[in-house]
């Protein structure tokens, strides 16, 4: 095999209660590459497609994530990425990991797939690392296991997966502004009450149980972000105006995606999350601000081949 055309897709992090441990796959938005293998060594990147960003192999997070897995696998042969950006930087439903995700995933499919899924999420945050100063994979876990994964530990790295209940749909409000984890990440406050952090993890505890007995009820009174979301949420033009109007229109719940700017909503059922969709576009469009807005299933494949040569 000597080229391999993937669909990476956009992920959701954090989930309101799972701040670097929850996270889940998107359907309609995502990525598109090609690893190509050929018979000089080495990694290039040779297209870029959508969005300026570098080719310096050291300086892509597709680049040094393909970096970290060659050094461990070396291989006699060397490898083409051509990338067509289709989730913006800095957007919050993990652009980073879509691009480190896809291109581990194709070099590994290229050369036989030695390492399962869940082995190669340990070179995609590599790549995640590049971009946010951080190593986490509760996205790049969910871009490459597809559905809900729980990163339980990262060091050693230990990801779960996670069941998905059938009728759960996601809304996504993307404010076209820029928001950098790395800038994200530094409002942060390295210690949180004792208090704070008990109701976080009684949060997660249930969200999982909900997701594993399909209890949408519980879903709901678990979607609260104790830690995390007071501080970043002063970064996102009226978020909580924006998360009201989806709790309104009927949405289980509403948080922050990844760190910010896009916002999400869980809802059951398509209808229901179209319905939060609307309200979510009405209240941004009172801004200034360029948005998107959409309605995906739980996308329970993750990456996935187009074609193959």
């Amino acid at each position: 095999m000597k080229e391999v055309r993937i669909f990476a897709p956009a992920s959701v992090a954090n989930v309101s209660c799972g701040f670097d441990v929850l996270g889940f796959c998107l359907d309609p938005v995502g990525d598109e590459m090609v690893i190509r293998r050929v018979k000089e060594k080495g990694v290039r990147i040779t297209k870029i497609e959508g969005e300026n960003l570098p080719k310096e192999v050291e300086k892509n997070v597709a680049g040094v994530a393909v970096l970290a897995y060659l050094s461990e696998h070396p291989c006699e042969s060397g490898f083409e990425i051509e990338i067509y950006k289709k989730i913006k930087p800095g957007s919050g439903i993990g652009s980073s990991s879509a691009s480190a995700a896809g291109a581990v995933f194709g070099v590994n499919h290229l050369v036989d797939h030695p390492l399962s899924r869940k082995e190669i999420v340990k070179y995609a945050m590599a790549g995640e690392s590049l971009a946010s100063g951080a190593p986490h994979a509760d996205n790049v876990a969910p871009v490459i296991l597809g559905g809900f994964t729980l990163v339980r530990s990262i060091s050693p790295l230990d990801i779960v997966q996670l069941p998905s209940p059938k009728d759960l749909f996601a809304t996504l409000v993307h404010p076209k502004i820029e928001l950098k984890t790395a800038d994200a990440r530094a409002i942060l406050k390295q210690s949180v009450p004792l208090k704070n952090a008990i109701q976080q993890w009684g949060n997660l505890a249930s969200f999982v149980s909900a997701l594993y007995t399909e209890d949408y009820d519980l879903l709901s009174r678990c979607m609260i972000d104790e830690i995390i979301e007071p501080y970043r949420s002063k970064l996102i033009p009226e978020f909580t105006a924006i998360r009201k109007a989806a709790i309104d229109a009927g949405a289980l719940g509403s948080g922050i995606s990844g760190s910010g700017p896009s916002i999400f909503a869980l809802s059951k059922g398509k209808k229901t999350a179209q319905k939060v969709a609307d309200a979510m576009a009405a209240e941004i469009s009172n801004l200034p601000i360029e948005h998107e807005v959409f309605v995906s299933k739980i996308n329970m494949e993750g990456i996935k081949i187009l074609t193959q040569l």
